[in-house]
């Protein structure tokens, strides 16, 4: 089974290079507009399936597509990547000192099935101020981040303490991720750098 990833993430792709899976990549344009009355989980689960369905459209058979997507919730509400510096500062701010959620959620698209999970980890981050921010912002980081932060980056220093999933966080739960590649017969560990 030929797997391709419907993203364009570096992270994501390092992350499937660590658990030495084989893929290529195919990135997928969708609309990530929030539906009616849509949760969190519903909204993550449902754009990582449509990510992972039209890269799927036209691919060859023997072939199985990766989908994901990460959003944070605070309170119940899903942030977004910031439109700009004050709306970055202003999601920061909104998560100092609290508990807020990261869900990621992983579909895989092939002729057979379509198999998704949704991951939720808590992250906690420490109190921070405005002027912090503002520097962070200074260094290009948020503006791609949902949550405007990067845990894998400069924006690990924010973070107090993280319950569940840390891949998750960043992109790509890699558990489950390997769970469900193993499913549709994908291998994992067959990079040719891997060496026994």
């Amino acid at each position: 089974m030929e797997l391709v990833l419907a993203s364009a993430s570096p992270r994501r792709k390092e992350l499937l290079d660590q658990i030495g899976v084989q893929f290529t990549v195919q990135v997928a344009d969708i609309c990530e507009a929030v539906k009616p009355a849509e949760t969190a989980q519903a909204y993550v689960e449902r754009l990582a399936i449509e990510k992972a369905q039209s890269a799927y459209s036209g691919c060859p058979s023997g072939t199985a597509v990766l989908g994901a997507d990460t959003t944070v919730v605070l309170d119940g509400n899903i942030i977004g990547k910031p439109q700009n510096k004050a709306d970055s500062i202003a999601i920061l701010m909104s998560l100092s000192g609290k508990t807020h959620q990261v869900m990621t959620s992983v579909a895989i698209v092939s002729a057979e099935q379509t198999l998704s999970v949704v991951v939720e980890t808590n992250v906690t981050f420490r109190t921070l101020s405005v002027e912090e921010c503002d520097t962070y912002w200074n260094t290009g980081e948020p503006l791609d981040k949902a949550g405007s932060y990067g845990i894998q980056g400069f924006g690990a220093v924010f973070v107090d303490r993280i319950e569940g999933s840390y891949s998750a966080v960043v992109g790509l739960p890699l558990t489950e991720t390997a769970e469900l590649l193993q499913v549709i017969g994908v291998s994992i560990w067959q990079q040719d750098e891997i060496q026994g």
